[in-house]
């Protein structure tokens, strides 16, 4: 016997959609983020708005809300939430620019995937704006930091993981 979790998205070696018809709705939070590492020819182009597309952080704000509204369509698995609020941090640091969100519902399932997407395309729409000034650009450390709510509890990443 091991002490592995069931990966519940399968049935007999089959993907599933996992049936939450059972669960109760409870209100349930994740928060995520991400980073675009910056170049410095990246960062001079953002600093300098030289971006003839806009300004790429409130361009990415407004991505990352999209994203979460299109989670399902993207994360093949997941259900369709109806989802109560989105918060969006797009913040120039000195390491690049640092991604958060913040995702509510009260559902039967958790918004991880949610705040995940959120902060993977608000990162890549960074990306795409600020491309013609470096290919060099990285999105690393995209990571869940906390999530509320639900039968599995809450989880609050500790500084010293990953």
């Amino acid at each position: 016997m091991t002490d592995e979790p069931a990966l519940t998205h399968f049935r007999d070696g089959q993907p599933r959609m996992v049936d939450v018809s059972d669960k109760r709705d409870t209100a349930r939070e994740a928060t995520a983020e991400a980073w675009v590492r910056l170049p410095p020819e990246a960062r001079a182009a953002l600093v300098g708005g030289a971006n003839r597309k806009g300004d790429p952080l409130s361009v990415a704000r407004l991505a990352a809300i999209a994203g979460v509204k299109r989670t399902s369509d993207l994360v093949l698995l997941c259900h369709p939430l109806p989802i109560s609020g989105v918060d969006v941090g797009v913040t120039l640091e000195e390491g690049g620019v640092h991604v958060t969100a913040t995702v509510r519902t009260v559902g039967p399932t958790g918004v991880e995937m949610e705040a995940l997407t959120a902060v993977t395309v608000a990162a890549l729409n960074v990306y795409d704006m600020l491309k013609a000034a470096s290919k060099a650009i990285e999105i690393t450390d995209v990571r869940l930091l906390a999530k509320s709510g639900g039968k599995s509890g809450d989880y609050r990443r500790d500084a010293g993981e990953g």
